[in-house]
Order: C-alpha cells, then sequence, then structure tokens
C-alpha cells in the first residue's frame, strides 16, 4: 500500500511540475497541489526536498491549541511569500532584479525571517550567495535551474495548502500532524457540548424550520452557542414545572456537526470556480480573482435554501440588484457593507415657552439654564447666552402622549400674597461685574481687530492708560509710539551706564584715555528698535521698567546666539539686531550677506567656470563641487569619482570618468569602459570614445571609424561601407541594405566632414534609383538617370551624347524609325565597320548584363565566370546570371564558402564540350553557325574583347589568342561560347547529348531520382532518367535568350 501512494505521489508530482514550470494552466497546478496533499503520507516522506517536519516542529509546536493554530497561520504565510519568489523564478518573464533577495524588504522581514526554516528554502531556490544586505545568487549561474525551482516551489504550496487545511478542520487525514504537534489533539474549553439547541416559539409556529435557524443565526440572542448537558437538562425541568410555561417546548436538533461547519463557514468561503478557500473578508477569490456570488452563512451551508437568489437588496439605499454584481448599481457601496451610520441632524427648536406670573425669578430652578460652553448661568426667556453669544442647547423631543379633552371645572381665584423682595447673591453680583468688564473688552478687542491692534497690545494698553474716557486704540496710536521710544533711550542708557561703571572698579584711566573710554561706552551701548521695545512692553505687562529689563536680557541672549554662531563681532551683531527688529533669523541673513558677496559675484559674471582641481587638499570640496556641477546621484559616486581621477597608472580625463561613474558603481567594471582597445590603431580609449555599428559588436575609435569610412566614400564603392574589423553586413541582401544605410547615416551625419557627407548620400541616391525601372546607363559614360519618355533616342544629361533606350547602343541616324531588330539586320549587311569585326562584334554586342542594374559590358564572358558589376558591386554569374554568395538557400547544399548555382545549358558547364559537340546540338535543331573566317579580319590572332587583371587592376583589352581552322577567325574559348550563345538564344536542351555518367551526375547534382530498378538494362534506364531530368528539371531561367 505504502508503495502505491508513493507511486501515486511521484505521478501527481511529475505533472504538477511540469504544468508549473511549462505553459500549464492555474487550475491544472492547483489540482495537482491538491491532489499531494490528500494523499495518506507524513510530511517525512511526502515532502522530498524541503524539511516539512522539522519546519512545522520549529514554528508551531505549543502547548496551548489557540497559539499552536496562530504558529501554523504564521507559517502558512511565509510560505505564501516564500511560493511568490517560486513562481517568479519559474515564469517565463522573471522580474528584473530576480538574482538577489533583500533583508531589508519589509515584507520578507515579517514573513519569511521570522520562521526557522525560510532561508534555508531560499538556498534550495538557489539564493546561496551570501550578500551584507541579502540574498542573491552565484555569479557564474546565469539561469536558476527551473526544474529544482517547481520542485521546491510544488513542496511549497502543498505544505501551504495541508496548513490551510488544517487551520481550518479541514484537513483528511490530520493524525499526521497531530503526531507531530500534540496541543492539536486539545478541543475548545467548552465542557460537554449538547446537542439541543432552544427555538423559540414563535418561530417555530411560523415559520419553517430553515428559516428559523436563519433568523437564529442572524439574530445576536439566538445564536449557536454551546450549552452544557446538565444545565440544559436542569433548565428544560425547571421551566416545564411552572405554570406560566406549561406550553414550552424544547426541539431537540443535531448540532454537532452544523456547530462545525458553522463555526468555519464564518471564517471562510470556498469559491465555486476554483474550489479555493478564502477569507471571510475577502470579496474577490485570491487565486481567480472571481467574486464571491453568495455571503457564506451557517444557515446557507447547512440548510436547503428554497430558491436560488438571483438579486441582493442594498443595505445602504434599499435598491435591487442583480445577483452577479458586487457593487449597488445606485450607491456603487460593496454588496457585503453595512448600512452606513445615519448622519445627526439639529432638532427642529421649539418656541420658548411663556414665562409664568411666579417664573423667571431668581432661585427658580425652572427659569435657570447654564451656558455649557463658558458655566455662566442664564435666565428663561433667553436663548442666547449673555456671556458668550452661543446659543442655548435645545433638549431632546419628548413624545406628547395626548389624552382626550377633560371637562373644564370652574376653579375660584385665590388671592396671592405678595413675596418680600429676595436679598442679593454675592456671587450673582460678581458674575455681573465680570460680564459687563467681560463683554466691555470683548467690544474693546474687536474695534481693535478692525484697526490692526492685537488683543495683547488692547488689553496692556487698558491697564495702562487707566479708566479714562480715551480709548485704548486711541492711546496706543497717541501715547505708545513716545514710550516705545522712552524705553529704547532708558535701555541704552541704561547699558552705558552699566559699562562705565565696571570701567571704575577697574580703575580710572588717564585724560589721554578718555576719548577712547567714551568711544568704547559709546560703541557698547544698545540701541533697541521698536518692535523689540514693544515685545518686552507687552511681556511686562506695561510696566516700563520692567520692560527695559526683559528688553536688555533678550537682545543679550540674542548677541550670545549670534556669537555662538561664529559672529564675534559684537557692534556689529547688535548693529544688525536693531535693523532686523530683533529677529535673529533677519539678522543672520544680513551678518551672512558680505560673505555670500564672493558667490554672487562669480555667479553673475560672465568668466567660465574655473575647472575644478582634483589634485586640490580638501577632498570633501572637490566632492562637493563635483556633486553640484556634474549633477551626480550621490556622495559615493563622487569620492570613486575622485579617486579614479587620482589614479596615476591610468589618467583619465574628467568627462569620461563621470560619465562612467554615471552609469555604474563597479570599479572594475568602470576601468574597463575607461580602457577600451581600438582593434584598428591598438590604442587605449573611453568607451565614450569608441564608435560601433549597428550590423555587429565591433568597437573602433572615433579616429579610425572616421577615416576608414571617408576614403570609402570617397575612393570606394557605396557597397564598401562596411565594419572594418569584420566586414558585415552582406550588402547583397537587399533586406539588410536599407536598414543598414539608414542606421549608418545618423551616425555619419556626425563624423565626416560636409563635402564627404554630401558625397555619401548623392552614391546613395543613385543606389537606391537603380532599383526604378525606368532607370538607364549612358552607353558613353557611366552616368546614370531617371526616363520617363516614350522615345528611342534618348540624350545624356552628363555627356549629352545620344543611345537607343531598349538595345543600349549608340544612336545612329539609321535607328530611326525603325526597330531594334531591324535595326541590327540593317547594320549587319550595311555596316562595313561591323562586318569586319565578325563574330567579335557579336560576342561584343552579346555582352554581359548586370542583372541587378541592367549596366552593359561589351565583353566577352571569358574563362572566369564569376563577375562582379564595377556599378553595384553585385556578384553574379556571366553565362546564368544566378548570384554569388556565401550564405546558401538552396535546400540539401552542402558547399560551404563563395558559390553559385548552375542550370545545365550553362556555358559554366558546356564550355567544356568540344566545339564539334555542340556543332552536333544545334545541327540536330537546324540552327546554323558560321565557320568561315570573315573578310578583313586580323588572321591568326583572336580580336574579342575582355576584362583582364594586370598588376591587380581590371583592364579590357583583344585577346590576342590563336584562332584555328573553322572557327570563325576566334579562338577555341570565344568560339565555345559564341556557339553556346546560340545554343541559349535557341533554348536547346544540352541533356540529350549527356553521356552516361554525365547524365547520372546531373540528377544528383539537380536531387533527381536515379534509383535503377532490379530489372532495368542499360537503355530503359537512362532513357528513363533522361525524360526524367528533363521534365523535372527545366532550363535556366536567368540565362540569358539574346539573338
Amino acid at each position: 500500500m505504502a508503495s502505491t501512494l508513493s507511486d501515486q505521489l511521484e505521478e501527481v508530482r511529475c505533472h504538477a511540475e511540469a504544468c508549473l514550470y511549462s505553459t500549464g494552466s492555474v487550475l491544472e497546478v492547483r489540482a495537482g497541489i491538491s491532489a499531494m496533499a490528500n494523499i495518506p503520507l507524513p510530511p517525512s516522506v511526502k515532502y522530498r526536498y524541503i524539511a516539512a517536519e522539522t519546519m512545522i516542529i520549529e514554528n508551531g509546536v505549543n502547548n496551548i491549541r489557540k497559539e499552536t493554530i496562530g504558529s501554523l497561520q504564521r507559517l502558512s504565510t511565509a510560505l505564501n511569500i516564500l511560493e511568490k519568489y517560486g513562481c517568479n523564478l519559474t515564469s517565463s518573464s522573471r522580474p528584473k532584479y530576480w538574482r538577489a533577495v533583500k533583508h531589508n524588504n519589509p515584507v520578507f522581514r515579517a514573513t519569511v525571517d521570522a520562521i526557522q526554516g525560510g532561508r534555508a528554502v531560499l538556498c534550495l531556490y538557489g539564493y546561496s550567495n551570501q550578500q551584507p544586505d541579502g540574498l542573491s545568487f552565484p555569479d557564474e549561474v546565469v539561469e536558476p535551474d527551473i526544474e529544482k525551482v517547481a520542485a521546491v516551489t510544488l513542496e511549497v504550496m502543498s505544505l501551504r495548502m495541508e496548513l490551510d487545511m488544517l487551520i481550518k478542520e479541514a484537513h483528511p487525514h490530520p493524525e499526521f500532524f497531530e503526531r507531530i504537534i500534540p496541543s492539536l489533539n486539545q478541543k475548545d474549553d467548552f465542557g460537554p457540548i449538547s446537542d439541543a439547541v432552544a427555538i423559540p416559539s414563535s418561530l417555530r409556529e411560523s415559520q419553517p424550520l430553515y428559516m428559523s435557524l436563519a433568523s437564529l443565526s442572524q439574530s445576536p440572542t439566538s445564536a449557536f452557542l454551546p450549552v452544557r448537558t446538565a444545565n440544559a437538562s436542569t433548565s428544560t425541568s425547571i421551566s416545564t414545572r411552572h405554570t406560566e410555561r406549561a406550553n414550552h417546548h424544547r426541539t431537540v436538533v443535531t448540532s454537532s456537526k452544523m456547530r462545525k461547519n458553522h463555526s468555519s463557514s464564518l471564517l471562510s468561503w470556498h469559491c465555486t470556480h476554483c474550489t479555493r478557500v478564502n477569507s471571510n473578508q475577502d470579496i474577490l477569490c485570491e487565486t481567480c480573482e472571481r467574486p464571491r456570488l453568495a455571503s457564506s452563512g451557517s444557515a446557507k451551508d447547512e440548510f436547503p435554501q428554497p430558491f436560488t437568489i438571483t438579486e441582493w437588496q442594498c443595505k445602504s439605499c434599499t435598491v435591487v440588484n442583480a445577483g452577479s454584481s458586487i457593487l449597488c448599481a445606485v450607491c456603487e457601496r460593496p454588496r457585503l457593507a453595512t448600512k452606513p451610520p445615519a448622519t445627526p441632524t439639529r432638532p427642529t427648536p421649539t418656541p420658548n415657552r411663556p414665562a409664568a406670573p411666579v417664573l423667571g425669578m431668581p432661585g427658580d430652578p425652572d427659569s435657570q439654564w447654564m451656558c455649557q460652553f463658558c458655566t455662566y448661568i442664564n435666565y428663561t426667556p433667553a436663548s442666547v447666552c449673555e456671556m458668550c453669544d452661543l446659543p442655548r442647547p435645545e433638549p431632546t423631543k419628548m413624545r406628547v402622549k395626548l389624552h382626550p379633552p377633560s371637562q373644564v371645572k370652574k376653579v375660584p381665584v385665590l388671592s396671592v400674597k405678595p413675596k418680600d423682595p429676595p436679598m442679593e447673591d454675592p456671587d450673582l453680583t460678581r458674575q455681573k461685574l465680570m460680564k459687563e468688564e467681560g463683554l466691555k473688552l470683548i467690544l474693546l478687542i474687536r474695534d481693535g481687530e478692525k484697526k490692526g491692534v492685537s488683543p495683547e497690545e488692547v488689553y496692556t494698553g487698558m491697564r495702562v492708560s487707566g479708566v479714562g474716557n480715551i480709548l485704548p486704540c486711541d492711546w496706543l496710536k497717541a501715547e505708545l509710539p513716545h514710550l516705545l521710544d522712552q524705553i529704547c533711550a532708558t535701555a541704552t542708557s541704561s547699558r552705558a551706564a552699566d559699562l562705565k561703571a565696571g570701567q571704575n572698579q577697574n580703575g580710572t584711566g588717564t585724560s589721554e584715555d578718555t576719548g577712547v573710554e567714551e568711544e568704547q561706552t559709546r560703541g557698547g551701548g544698545v540701541t533697541l528698535s521698536r518692535a523689540e521695545a514693544k515685545l518686552a512692553w507687552l511681556s511686562a505687562g506695561g510696566d516700563t521698567e520692567r520692560a527695559v529689563k526683559q528688553a536688555l536680557r533678550d537682545r543679550h541672549s540674542k548677541v550670545k546666539e549670534l556669537c555662538s554662531l561664529g559672529f564675534t563681532d559684537e557692534v556689529r551683531c547688535q548693529e544688525v539686531l536693531r535693523q532686523s527688529e530683533g529677529e535673529v533669523r533677519g539678522a543672520l541673513s544680513l551678518l551672512q550677506r558680505p560673505l555670500m558677496e564672493p558667490f554672487h559675484q562669480r555667479m553673475w559674471s560672465d568668466q567660465p567656470e574655473p575647472p575644478i582641481d582634483i589634485n586640490h587638499p580638501d577632498k570633501q570640496r572637490v566632492c562637493r563641487r563635483l556633486l553640484a556641477v556634474y549633477d551626480l546621484p550621490s556622495w559615493g559616486r563622487c569620492e570613486l569619482a575622485l579617486s579614479l581621477l587620482q589614479e596615476r597608472t591610468a589618467p583619465y580625463s574628467l568627462d569620461d570618468v563621470v560619465q562612467a561613474v554615471r552609469e555604474s558603481h563597479d570599479r572594475d567594471f568602470i576601468r574597463r569602459v575607461l580602457a577600451k582597445e581600438c582593434p584598428i590603431c591598438l590604442s587605449d580609449f573611453p568607451h565614450s570614445k569608441m564608435q560601433s555599428l549597428t550590423s555587429c559588436q565591433c568597437s573602433v575609435c572615433c579616429g579610425c571609424f572616421q577615416q576608414h569610412f571617408t576614403i570609402a566614400v570617397r575612393d570606394k564603392h557605396i557597397r564598401d561601407m562596411v565594419c572594418p574589423v569584420c566586414w558585415e553586413p552582406d550588402i547583397n541582401d537587399p533586406e539588410h541594405l536599407n536598414s543598414y544605410f539608414s542606421t549608418l547615416d545618423i551616425q555619419l551625419r556626425e563624423c565626416l566632414e560636409p563635402e564627404v557627407y554630401d558625397l555619401f548620400h548623392k552614391k546613395l541616391t543613385e543606389q537606391a534609383l537603380i532599383k526604378d525601372p525606368k532607370f538607364l546607363w549612358c552607353s558613353h559614360c557611366s552616368y546614370g538617370f531617371i526616363y520617363d519618355g516614350d522615345q528611342l533616342k534618348v540624350t545624356c544629361f552628363q555627356c549629352r551624347n545620344s543611345f537607343c533606350a531598349q538595345c543600349k547602343k549608340p544612336w545612329e541616324s539609321q535607328h530611326g524609325g525603325l526597330s531594334c531588330e531591324r535595326y541590327q539586320c540593317w547594320k549587319r549587311e550595311n555596316d562595313p565597320e561591323y562586318q569586319r569585326q565578325g563574330l567579335a562584334g557579336y560576342l561584343r554586342d552579346n555582352g554581359i548584363t548586370c542583372p541587378n542594374c541592367r549596366f552593359q559590358y561589351a565583353l566577352s564572358k571569358g574563362g572566369c565566370m564569376h563577375f562582379s558589376c564595377s556599378q553595384c558591386r553585385y556578384q553574379f554569374c556571366s553565362g546564368c546570371n544566378n548570384p554569388f554568395h556565401t550564405t546558401c538557400a538552396v535546400i540539401h547544399c552542402s558547399v560551404t564558402g563563395l558559390h553559385a548555382h548552375h542550370p545545365r545549358d550553362c556555358l559554366f558547364y558546356l564550355r567544356d564540350w568540344e566545339p564539334g559537340r555542340l556543332q552536333a546540338l544545334l545541327q540536330n535543331k537546324g540552327v546554323e553557325f558560321n565557320t568561315d573566317t570573315p573578310p578583313g579580319t586580323q588572321a591568326g590572332l583572336c580580336g574579342v574583347i575582355e576584362q583582364k587583371d594586370e598588376s591587380g587592376q581590371q583592364t579590357d583589352s583583344a585577346c590576342g589568342a590563336q584562332t584555328q581552322p573553322g572557327h570563325a577567325g576566334l579562338c577555341e574559348k570565344h568560339y565555345r561560347e559564341y556557339l553556346v550563345s546560340l545554343i541559349n538564344s535557341h533554348s536547346i536542351d544540352p541533356a540529350p547529348l549527356f553521356n552516361a555518367n554525365e547524365l547520372v551526375l546531373a540528377c544528383r547534382r539537380y536531387q533527381v531520382d536515379d534509383a535503377r530498378g532490379e530489372l532495368e538494362d542499360d537503355v530503359t534506364y537512362y532513357t528513363r532518367i533522361l525524360e526524367k531530368l528533363i521534365d523535372e528539371v527545366p532550363l535556366g531561367d536567368k540565362v540569358p535568350r539574346k539573338k
């Protein structure tokens, strides 16, 4: 059985791991984890990588069940965070900083670091390198071990699910954990739980059973509470004995399971989509983020509902919403939100009660009310406090019980004895006096506020001015300035007298020192400002002598504070305090202004900023300057830049070091960036002084980059403008051509001289115009242009010579009105010069034409079939026009290097045939060919013009080889070329003249099945593969077919 469970566990584990690190869905992973958690095996056997049993013992063992559950909950939370770390590593789009885990993360400290074994799981993920601020992968590890991380993550998910089920008492096999944690066997301390639940008779009689239980679950007084069996039976017997409770019944309801499920349902709810167990406070599922479609309650879980809930009523605005909606359509409050508290409104004021003849007198409690703000006793019918002008709080409305009108009885009028006048209460008299003084002061303060006078000034002015007819505000305006001047003068004279008395105690000077003493006395005097005198006068309560002493003390403390800041000149401190009206901040600004004057002059001057002296002895000053001028990100980067600049072995420029330090803080990386070797000149340059192309990874210095492309633009073709190191990219590929030159144009714009850059643009424009079908090359010069006309005669804009737009031959008057074919016929019959040239002129007219730019060369094809166009640098075969390339697109091609694929009628293969064999092929098709030497030609020497390589340069000259009899005055090589041109122009297939070896070789070359049958003879075999070769492999589609 154990082996069967182990095999089942291994199967489920492998499937879940594959879903986790591959493209498996969340539901498949969740199903695999659930299956692992439900397998009845102990944790020590079930978990292969993580020490699950050790983690549970170290984090969850406790003597109290409640504390154990709390510890397991914290362990489950930490496992949830570890699960997210694993999922990030297995994800195809990992986070940017996946290589490190920081300890200063508050979530990490509160969860993973708070449990035992959390960092061990991170080590299993691969975070094995200890850092000062956390854990990281080793430097040699480029990618995490996805399979191992998936296996560890799967075990973390499974253990977390088991802990969640154990906490919610839903684990199918809790005995494995109860053996590890004995406190899980403890039950809640409720004593014996009875299965009897009392149900009110009103609910039992009027409602069905499920409605009664639902009402009980919603009522605070009838919740499902555990009841002891003894007490329940006793209460039942006592209640039935009472005469008034004779009809009371108790209904026994089986509630042991209900109680358990009810307690768990109050804490969680199951998602109907992914079966995830969520907290009761969650509205959306944590896994699939789908809404909670119905509230979880004990009545719903345990008892069937009579109908399906398809709508719900908002508790705030009572509107009925659809059952699938989460927010109310009107008030947008959540479905599970409670009713908002009612906004308190002020009751409607009621009219004052009319005063009775005996009410409103002192001593009557019904006529008095106390202000709750100032505690002043007021009398009805006043509704506003006479002291603070605040309204009287209205009493709460009482319900008035209406009685039927009673009969009015006539009551005889009794004589009222007049009361004696009450004695005057001293407290009331004092309150009345306080009221009068307070009202007077309030009026004065309000009047002063209108005139810009503070309440303190009004109160002090009222005390000083006395009770005369003059108002305090008027007195302050008229008398206060003179009083403040008097305080200032008194303070100055008092300070001078104190200094003179101190000098007299130390001994009087001679008459010669009288001026010096007077100057010291005058300099040591205190000159107060009116603001200082006013503050001292207010703080002294209007007392002039106390105000003088207070002002001198305040001034002395302020001077002492300025001296502690480094300003030791007391005379200057006294002066700036007077100018700033006693404010220390203003005085400090006045003292610092002369010190900032050189800085202001330097800031606003037109002189350039002085360079930074890196050898200055004050290193902090240099770092501050670097931080301010170059805007480095931190103080540490400034110190790093300064240390690099002071290295004598590697002299770097300031701008290069600042740019490198701004990009990285690694010293070794910065040194590599600042010392890169140019592969052309082999000199070291910083990274900012290197240039690289987008087509490769090579980097060269700016000087070599500029020199290479300047020479390429001036002296070479535009296709030679590639990387000078690796000669990439392949410009023959038209797909890469446009993108490469678009990026190269941006780089050359900044480094090339203007005239060189204009030449580059001119060549680039010509390269683009070549692809236009209306583009023509001049047959007299190498100028090209766009021709939109429909006339055959075209005049070159460069050399002003004319040529035919169709046959590209120089224009002659005889060509007018004739087609190109008729003109060639006329020229062969009537032009002596053309007749004298013979087949050499024929080969010149049927020379090489570039298939890419259509530029014509009056040359024979010669011995080498590899031809490179001088205009566009396109490399092709001159016999079949197929391109030469290094990256072959033909399937199953095993040839490496520069090569081309030729058809079987290409000159590349037919030039090896003897002239007689070629003549036989033409005779079989009835094509005429020349064998006689034309009259007027030089005998014995071939006059065909061909391209020759002489001293590294390609020149056009006559062949000069010996002619053979019967070869029409041509050498054997050019006569073969003449015969092949006739074969190509008439589209003759050379395959019928192939011998056996040539036929088999051609089938293998063009991948034609040449398998031979068992009973097939030679004639049948070769006939069959010949027909198959002709049917499956056509002739070359790019072979020139000129006549």
